[in-house]
Formats: C-alpha cells, structure tokens, sequence
C-alpha cells in the first residue's frame, strides 16, 4: 500500500471537511483499518470508515454467506448464497466502490490464541483483539436487542479538539481592577463557559496588558466570569472580547476487561455472555429456556464478582437470551454509526473518545412472550431470520404490508432506505408500499455521505436512483419513485387520499419549513411521523404518533438571530458580518439587478416604446441605469472590478470616517468607536496583493457572465488585467453630505421604491437616448442579462472567489480576523455540515421507532433522540404527551378534528347551528385558511349567515370538505375567544367522514 498523503478531493469531502477539517482528513487519508467481522455491524462500519476516506481498510471474515446474511448484510446478494461464497469476498468489491480513494483488501485468516498477531501493528486502528491489537482498538458486538462499544486507545491519547466547536468572540462590557478580575459580557449576553477553560483577549482598551494572554475561567453567572489578579493592571477602558482557547486534552484508557464505567445491569448480562460463548462455543438458542437459566446463573456470578449494588435483571438476562442469536438491523445501524465515528477519533484524534463502555439496548420493540407463541420465533430459512428471531413472524408480516411514504432521498433517505430493505418494509405485493419522493439530482458531493449512489449516477435523478439501488439489497422491496417536493402546489397529488393510504410517513429532509408543512399533512389525516435530522456529529429523531405525541409544529425552535442592517452596512464587528455583506452583495449585483432588468424589458419590447410612452419612470430608474454602464467588453469588466474595489474598500471607509472621525463622541460623552464598533481603515489597491487581484477578477467573471461577454483564460493572467488596469481612471474622492444609519431597528430600504428626482429623471431619460442611439439597443432580445444564481459547489464560476475575496477585504478593512474559502463557503452558502457516521446513526434510530409504530407499542415505549457523536453523548427521551384542551368540558387536542355534513344548500347559520347541537358550545367566529368567513364585528358579517357555505367557500369541483377553524364563546366574559379543533365540513352529507 502506498504511503504517500492522499489529494484530498474536495468536492467529493466538501461537507465532511467542515466537520473534521483539514488536518483530520489528512491524517485520515494516511490511516489504516484493520476490521475484523463482516455481519451487520462490520458491514455498517466499514460502509461508514470507507465513505468517510481512510487510507486503507482490510476486512477479514471467516464466514460463508448465508441465508441469514441476506437480513442484516446489505452488501450480500443471493448468488453470493447460493454459489457459499465467503462473506468477506462477497463484500470486498461492493465496499471498494463506495470510495475509490480508498485501498480495500481482505484476509479470511483464521485468527486465535496461537495466532502471531503482531501483523496488527502496521494499522492505526483495529477491532477485536486484546493485547496484541494497535495502539487504538475498538469492540463492537450487537446480540439481538442488546449492542456494545468498548474503547482503548492506549495510555496516553491526546485529543486536539475534544468537542468540534467553533470558538466565538464574546465581547466585554466591563472588567474589574480586583483579584479575582471580574469580566462582564456586553449586553449581558450569555458567555456559554464553563469553569476551567482557557479564554485568550483581544483588543482590549485600558488594560491592554490583557490583550494576548490567556486567562483560566470560574464562573459567576450566565453573563459574568472571573480571570486572574487584574488589581495591578491599567484601569478597563471601552471594547476587547475574548474567545475560548481550544487546548488538547489527554485521555488514558484501561484495557479489556478492566474497565469500569458501564451500565452495572446490562454490562453484567453481556460479560455473563462472553463466558456463556467461552465455555459452550455457541450464543444461546431461541427459546431455550434451559439456556436463559444458565445465562441468568452466570450473569448472577458476574454481578457478584463486580461488586455490584444492583441486584440482576432476570426479564432483561432472559430477553438477551432469547435474542442473542437474532440481528435488529436499524440497532446495529444506529451502534455502527457511533463505533465509526470512534474509528475516527482513534485515527485523527479529533473529538473526544468513548471512556470505555456504551450500551444500548431496544428492548422496547419486544412483545412479552406470555403473549406470543414460543414459534413465533423460531427460523422458517429466509433472510428475516435473525429479525424474527427478535420480534416474532407476526410483526414481520406487518412490516411487509406496511405502507410507507417517505420525504426526501439524500443522506438519511438513502440510510432509510437500506434499513427498509433488511425490515422487508412493504414488500406485500398485496398491500405493502414504499413511496419516496425528491426532486433532486445527485452531486458528486453527495457521494460521501449517500452510500446507494455511485460516479455514474451524477446528476440522474435521487429517488429513481435509490429505488434502482434497493432492488439490489432485497429484490422483493416495492418501490415507487416519484420527483415531486411535498408542498401546497403539489397536494392534488399528495392529498388527503394519499395520505389516508399510508400507515407512516417518515422525513428525510434537511429544511424546517419542509418539515412543518408536511406534519401539518400528518395531523390533518392521523398519520404517524417519524422525523430526523442531522447537523456535523449532531442529530436528532422525533416520534410523532397520533393522539399520542405533540406534533413538531407544536413546537418552534427560537428564529435566527438577523444581523442588523446598520451592522451590515457600516459597522461589522465578527466575520460572519462581512461574510453575509460580500452575500448580499453578490446577491444585489450578480442576481436581484439582473432579474429585475430582465422583468422590466419583458414588460417593455424597447426602449422606443418606453420613451413613446413618456410614462413615468418610477421603477425603471435602476434599469436605466444598469443599460447605461451596460459594458461590451472583457476590458471593460475589469474596469467595473477596479472601481468596485475603490468604493467598497476605500471610499465607503472614507466616508464613514468623514461622518464619524475617530474622537467622535456619543451624548454620554463615551467614544462612539469602541467595541463592538470597529473604525474602519480605508484600503489602497495593490495589484499584486493576491486578495486585491482575487476580487477584481472574480468581480469581473461576474459581470463577463451576466451580460453574455467572453473572455480567455489568458484574460485573467495578472499581466493583462495589469494592462487593462493601467488606462482604468479613478474619479477623485470628495466626501458627501449624507447621513449614515446607526439604529439596530432600521429595516434595510427597498431599492426599487426609493424616490427619483427630477434631475435623475432626465439624466436617466438622456442615457436611454444615448444607448438607442449609440448603442444600437433597440430589441428586447439585446436587453437580457443572465441572473448569477449562487452556486456554491462549483468552484471554477468564480462565485465563492468573489465571497471569499470580497469578506476578507472588508474583515481587512474593519481588523477582523478573516476566515478560510472553505469557512467563508459555508457560511455563504448555508452549507450544513455532514458525515456518514451521524446520518447512518440517527436513520438506524428512526427505523426502531418504525417497528414499535407497526407494533402499536404504548406511549411510555417510544422514544426521542438527540446525539452528539464528537463529546460522545446519546440521550433518549419520551416524547412530550399531547396537551388537551377544555372547552365547556369536552377535552380535544391538536388531534382531533370535528365534522359536520352539509349540502348543497346549507348556509352558515345551519353550519353553526349544526355545531351547537352536535358539540354543545357556542361559535363566534369562522374562518377558512386567511378568509374570515364569520366575524360578528366585522361590519355586514351578520348577512353572510343567510349565505350558503358552498357560495362562502367557492370550492372546485372536486372538492369533497374543507377545514374550517372555528372559536367558540370563552366561559368568562373577560376572556378571549377560544379556537376549537379543525372543523371539517363536507358540501355533501353523502360523503363518508
């Protein structure tokens, strides 16, 4: 194998790169893996270690392919069976497709105690070994319900970055001359510190002696915390912020099985298993009760030898007996997520390791067997062996009749996907159905992190593609791909039938209006939502299930903070401010301008005909203005680049400072220009600053692009934009007489709306004369400009150069530490940021969730997920209960949904009469979506009751009911009225509720 570093391709790992960064992927592309095991979990993990791009893995199995692979194994086929083709030769090519950056080889050695293992050493990471393994070892083993991970990555680990987070500046109201210093936030915003880190000042003003040096933490409040000694240093003056200092942190581990630290009830059990597999050489057998006795005997042993406190759990022991056997596909989705990431620590040491033990279990999903035959689990000889082995044949045979429609078909879709092939989800030819929808083409950067999708599918549709690909994993699968989005315009596809159709929906999308919108479908038509999302090492699953759970409108996360258009515009004070400024002007440049140009012209066949008109001029100003500056050449472009610098960079500061010299002070006599204002210092052109000839160019690019100009690539040689340059006249500067905002609350102006004088009127009336005449413009088809949309994944357009170049400039302007292209990218592109390990993980903990929907598990077994794979942490919670509602003692909630049956002519006065006598309460008001069909104070409301609904309403033709809120009187007089549950009336009493 070679050893040289890997190129690293960054649009293939573009949103891995922004979790791991730079110098993980590097250490990644240099690593080697041993894996030894090649069933379910082996098979998830080496998916995940390959997608994520180590050097080389070796996978080594001594198995034959077996039916039973079929139902946990998604890269065993059934010829790989039927031909008794080893299991790790049968996966080999199937893993190296995944990446081909990555070295995949394969040993079917046998390996025990009287092998020499020290062969082991040349890797960086290995699994199932003692103490002959590498330095980083890793044990992950799934029995049925029941997995693990056991972690030793030696004496002495170091950590570079225990927790992934990007440090943010938190800027200092005040710090005291006391020991200990006492450093208030601006604002009395939250520092989100805690005791013992290390926090680094800057720009502090007064105590300069703090600025540079780093300060240990203790903590007083949310908004307060002290540092050392400050009573001997100059007095605080005004501005300075620090931010926390990521400092590495060394881990030391114990070796198998010393290690403590684990769940004492299932860790007994599970050790108990490893004696009961020593002495019998076999796991138990299903439904061996003399097998669960002796397991039950051993785990008492066990729990004795440990010292535990906690007496044994015989229900749990019995049920790892009985399941030991059996694989839970989604389980070892979701463990083989978690043991991939703490691969990647191991090689990288970035984030912080797993000390030692994690446990999970999905004991949830099993039905008590007092309830079931004992043959409900026993092997028929097909794939679904190993599930039934866990949840018996019935709810087998409930997941094959199960419909499903599922949103979305990238990273989770595809997880998703996977795990309902090894479920058999909806393979009934009968009733079963998978439904999947996304109107997306494939990236090669989705590759990383989409494992059906492979070089060849680039830009071919998502859902066709991953429905092609399932096929693969189980041949029996039905699937239906559609490339639709799920939104208002497309419910006469997805309407209220669809959806009655479905047993489930589940998400697999990455916006939250998506998601609101389509659990809004859910609750209108009592379907169950199973919701994930992923961000970084981060995700999170959400259950919601009908009359059980709230919704996830239910509740909202708080809206993103908005830049203030003053911070914006002329006092930046974090990079994230210039980021969104180079944004928006990309935006108003490059796509806004162009498109109204365009809208305008289409509106107008020329411009003879808007002077013929001698209409006014009101919104055309702008247009006017971009056909006159309209450049034809290369030259040209590269002119607009120059002065666009001389005003940003230069003339904009000039200004600011013409109004605010530096010794401005505010009416409280305080410095108008201290933190978090920053002054700003005009810059000078240079040619041969790199990042002055980046934004020219790019600028250029920009513009060449919009008004169809072609250029060479040796226009863009530094020797003929110099050239060009040379004849570029820059006007003399001359400060203005204009005021510049500095209230927070100021709302950004709208450009097009903004008054045009007289003078400007004739001046833009003369320039369209002058492109008539001069110009030869004449035509509409002469008039169109080629809106820029941003494009944040292709980087030879020359958009994220102008971004990149253009936020620097400012960050150099302001003195704000600039940021790299490839943090600047995903800030301006809103990029979240992703990896395998998290996707496949959180999909695995959706797919549990599926099983217990199919087995109408009660509400205390269902559970909700949020996980941290960097700390590590994986937290499972009930979801929240659904609140009920009073009203004149009946109690309903966001579930329920009222009906009345109309007809033709049924007016508003019978429709709130047939309420009042159907519900017993009193309306007040009607409304239909933003229509206000009844309001009493509403002045000639009182004559719409004499109006029939279908005349109210206006339905089409095809239009069975609508849902209607209605309030109701409240039970005192001082309270407001109170909106009820949807009211759903029917136009015709013969359709069926």
């Amino acid at each position: 194998m070679a050893t040289e570093s890997m190129e690293i391709d960054d649009s293939l790992y573009s949103r891995q790169r922004y979790v791991l960064g730079d110098n993980a992927m590097h250490q990644m592309a240099q690593s080697s893996v041993f894996l030894s095991g090649m069933g379910g979990l082996g098979i998830e993990i080496a998916k995940n270690i390959v997608l994520a791009g180590v050097k080389a893995v070796t996978l080594h199995d001594t198995k034959v392919c077996e039916t039973w692979d079929l139902g946990s194994n998604f890269f065993i086929r059934k010829d790989d069976v039927s031909s008794q083709k080893m299991r790790v030769e049968a996966v080999c090519s199937r893993v190296a497709e995944l990446n081909p950056y990555v070295h995949v080889d394969i040993s079917s050695s046998i390996l025990d105690n009287n092998t020499d293992l020290r062969f082991l050493q040349k890797y960086q990471c290995g699994n199932k070994f003692g103490a002959s393994c590498p330095p980083q070892f890793l044990s992950c083993d799934a029995f049925g319900v029941c997995v693990r991970v056991f972690c030793d990555f030696g004496d002495e680990f170091v950590v570079s970055d225990p927790t992934g987070e990007e440090p943010k500046e938190i800027f200092i109201q005040n710090i005291t001359q006391s020991n200990p210093g006492v450093v208030t936030c601006m604002d009395n915003r939250p520092h989100g510190l805690q005791t013992g880190q290390s926090v680094v000042f800057r720009e502090v003003n007064g105590m300069e002696e703090l600025n540079g040096t780093v300060q240990h933490v203790s903590v007083l409040s949310p908004h307060s915390f002290a540092i050392g000694d400050t009573s001997q240093l100059q007095p605080y003056a005004h501005g300075g912020f620090v931010f926390l200092m990521k400092t590495p942190k060394t881990c030391r581990f114990v070796s198998w099985p010393f290690a403590t630290s684990a769940p004492l009830q299932i860790h007994a059990a599970m050790l108990a298993l490893d004696t009961f597999q020593e002495e019998h050489n076999r796991l138990p057998n299903i439904g061996c009760l003399q097998d669960a006795e002796v397991l039950l005997k051993l785990t008492e042993e066990v729990n004795a030898t440990l010292g535990n406190n906690v007496s044994v759990n015989a229900e749990l022991v019995r049920c790892l007996s009985r399941t030991a056997r059996g694989t839970v596909p989604p389980l070892t989705a979701a463990v083989g997520g978690l043991a991939s990431q703490e691969v990647l620590k191991a090689i990288t040491g970035k984030f912080a390791p797993l000390q030692q033990w994690f446990y999970l279990d999905a004991m949830e999903i099993l039905r008590p067997l007092h309830s079931v035959s004992p043959e409900e689990f026993l092997p028929r000889g097909d794939r679904y062996d190993g599930l039934r082995a866990c949840i018996g044949e019935s709810l087998c045979q409930e997941l094959h009749k199960l419909r499903v429609f599922m949103v979305g078909c990238g990273a989770i879709g595809c997880e998703m996907l996977k795990n309902f092939s090894l479920l058999g989800v909806g393979l009934s030819k009968s009733s079963g159905e998978v439904c999947i929808t996304d109107p997306d083409l494939i990236e090669k950067s989705n590759l990383n992190r989409q494992f059906l999708f492979r070089p060849h599918h680039i830009q071919k549709s998502k859902s066709t593609t991953a429905a092609e690909a399932t096929y693969d994993i189980n041949p029996d699968l039905q699937v239906e791909a559609h490339l639709n989005k799920v939104c208002p315009a497309t419910e006469s596809i997805y309407n209220d039938s669809f959806f009655s159709r479905m047993n489930v929906v589940v998400t697999a999308l990455d916006n939250v209006e998506a998601r609101r919108y389509v659990d809004s479908r859910c609750v209108s038509n009592q379907r169950p939502l199973l919701d994930s999302g992923t961000m970084g090492t981060k995700g999170h699953t959400e259950i919601i299930v009908p009359n059980l759970t709230e919704s996830y409108n239910s509740h909202r996360d708080p809206p993103e903070e908005e830049i203030p258009f003053c911070t914006l515009k002329s006092f930046p004070s974090v990079i994230e401010h210039t980021i969104q400024w180079a944004r928006d002007k990309f935006e108003n440049a490059f796509v806004h301008k162009p498109s109204m140009y365009n809208s305008f012209w289409q509106n107008h066949p020329s411009p003879e005909v808007v002077l013929q008109a001698g209409e006014s001029l009101e919104g055309s100003f702008q247009v006017i203005k971009l056909l006159n500056r309209r450049p034809s050449q290369w030259e040209q472009c590269i002119a607009v680049g120059r002065l666009k610098f001389e005003k940003y960079f230069k003339r904009k500061a000039l200004q600011l400072l013409h109004s605010f010299p530096l010794d401005t002070r505010l009416k409280d006599g305080s410095l108008f220009w201290q933190s978090p204002k920053r002054p700003p210092t005009p810059v000078e052109f240079d040619l041969k600053d790199p990042l002055h000839f980046a934004f020219v160019v790019s600028t250029a690019r920009l513009f060449a692009a919009i008004y169809n100009i072609s250029y060479s690539t040796q226009d863009l040689s530094e020797e003929v934009v110099a050239s060009i340059l040379s004849e570029v006249r820059i006007p003399e500067y001359s400060p203005l007489d204009k005021s510049v905002e500095t209230d927070e609350t100021a709302k950004k102006p709208d450009l097009i709306k903004m008054p045009v004088n007289s003078e400007e009127e004739r001046e833009a009336i003369t320039h369209l004369e002058q492109a008539i005449s001069t110009c030869g413009i004449t035509s509409g088809d002469r008039l169109q400009m080629n809106p820029q949309q941003f494009e944040k994944d292709d980087d030879n357009n020359g958009h994220v150069d102008f971004v990149a170049s253009a936020s620097a400039l400012r960050a150099r302007v302001y003195s704000i530490e600039p940021a790299d292209r490839l943090k600047t990218k995903r800030i301006a592109g809103k990029i979240i940021p992703a990896i395998a390990t998290a996707t496949a993980a959180v999909a695995g903990l959706v797919a549990l969730e599926l099983i217990k929907v199919v087995g109408c598990q009660e509400f205390e077994s269902f559970r909700n997920c949020f996980f941290n794979l960097a700390i590590p942490v994986v937290v499972l919670t009930e979801p929240a209960k659904v609140k009920k509602t009073m009203i004149s003692n009946i109690y309903f909630s966001i579930w329920d949904c009222w009906t009345i049956l109309g007809h033709e002519d049924f007016t508003l006065s019978d429709f709130m009469n047939a309420v009042r006598e159907k519900y017993g309460i009193e309306p007040t008001m009607v409304v239909h979506g933003v229509k206000m069909l009844y309001v009493p104070v509403m002045p000639g409301h009182s004559k719409r009751l004499k109006l029939t609904m279908q005349k109210l309403i206006k339905p089409s033709l095809d239009r069975r009911y609508v849902d209607l809120t209605v309030s109701f009187a409240p039970e005192a007089d001082d309270e407001d009225d109170l909106p009820g549950p949807p009211v759903r009336y029917y136009f015709s009493s013969h359709e069926t509720p």
